[in-house]
């Protein structure tokens, strides 16, 4: 194997495949990257447990200038090798696989020669059965993971909490994550003509997989199998495990009736509440209490060691019944974070069950629920 090409273009996908590469690993072999040189262009591949990235450099591409001399494969050491490409001194690079799996990396007047290993010897990705699949704008599933992952379990106690459940059925995409104190569920419309799934996937792996879409790739292609589901691009693979198990029906969780209903400008109220938690979170107790009343809306931060904060909250209009309600304000933040610039709903039964937000428009299809917490 011979290749010369452009360095920075191969590093863009040396760290998209890196992504996937964990030096906690009981294979040895997985805490590498594959390299596989075709005459159609260069291979990278990297895999964990759970996630496994496969990005494709053409030899077609204008920015990889790529001259192949022969093709091959090896697998080198993901970490090293990295740093190497990042701090070579010019512009192009050659690797050469010499025997033994010795790779020779010359750029300029620099020269390594690093130890690789047998790419025989690395793990096939499965093989996806393409007859279930959807197809969704990139743009469209970025935004669908960035409105619900965020709400996924961090604790290990109940694994299926720590994914995104989605569904597709009648022409819909409905996506949800929950870690029992909150809830996010958005629903995206899609053509027709897509076969029914029910998954869970690994709340890490979204946020992953979020971070190696690029904005040059206009469509993402999910197929799923048993146990896996690939997402592909035009220039990467990126598949996932999915977890096993039932997860919780959370349709029965969010309300549809009402005791009081305030509408917020987002930034203004999510402005309001980082100001507020700037002392809760220094207190024993991280809470933030919002008081509803005829005569205004109030926000209170509080931290017994620090001091107190009060303020009047502007918004756009308030009904129904007069409320105390106390909550968390990182979940509060992070729930309006994921709405943007707009303005939405706030809906409340009482202080002690479960809030709802919404947008004011395209209401139904995008959800968030917040447990108050209980104060004496």
């Amino acid at each position: 194997m011979k290749v010369t090409l452009n360095r920075s273009a191969f590093t863009q996908e040396l760290q998209t495949v890196q992504r996937a590469i964990s030096s906690k690993t009981t294979m040895p072999i997985l805490t590498g990257v594959k390299i596989d040189l075709s005459n159609r262009g260069l291979t990278l591949t990297g895999s964990n447990a759970d996630i496994s990235i496969e990005s494709f450099l053409s030899v077609s591409d204008e920015k990889a200038q790529m001259t192949i001399e022969k093709t091959g494969a090896v697998v080198l050491q993901a970490r090293f090798f990295g740093e190497i490409i990042r701090r070579l001194p010019e512009d192009y690079f050659t690797m050469e696989v010499i025997e033994s799996n010795q790779v020779i990396i010359t750029s300029g007047k620099a020269h390594f020669t690093v130890n690789g290993l047998d790419a025989e010897s690395y793990p096939h990705l499965p093989i996806v059965d393409s007859h279930n699949q959807i197809k969704i704008p990139v743009h469209v599933l970025t935004k669908l993971i960035s409105e619900t992952v965020f709400a996924v379990s961090q604790h290990e106690s109940r694994p299926i909490l720590t994914g995104v459940h989605m569904i597709l059925e009648n022409e819909k995409l409905l996506a949800v994550a929950t870690d029992s104190h909150r809830l996010s569920q958005r629903i995206i419309p899609l053509e027709s003509g897509e076969e029914a799934f029910n998954i869970v996937i690994p709340g890490k792996s979204l946020t992953e997989l979020s971070r190696s879409l690029t904005d040059e790739e206009e469509l993402v292609e999910i197929s799923i199998m048993d146990n896996q589901v690939l997402f592909e691009t035009a220039s990467m693979k990126f598949y996932s495990r999915l977890l096993e198990g039932t997860y919780p029906d959370t349709n029965r969780l969010i309300p549809n009736s009402f005791n009081t209903e305030i509408e917020f400008s987002v930034p203004e109220l999510l402005a309001a509440i980082e100001r507020a938690s700037l002392l809760s979170h220094e207190g024993r107790n991280n809470i933030v209490r919002l008081h509803i009343a005829d005569d205004g809306v109030v926000l209170y931060g509080n931290s017994p060691e620090i001091g107190k904060v009060e303020e009047d909250l502007s918004y756009e209009r308030v009904t129904g019944d007069p409320l105390d309600i106390s909550f968390n304000p990182d979940y509060m933040k992070a729930a309006l974070r994921a709405f943007g610039d707009t303005n939405i709903n706030v809906r409340f039964i009482s202080a002690i069950r479960p809030f709802t937000l919404e947008p004011t428009e395209g209401e139904s299809n995008f959800i968030q629920l917040i447990t108050p917490v209980r104060t004496n």
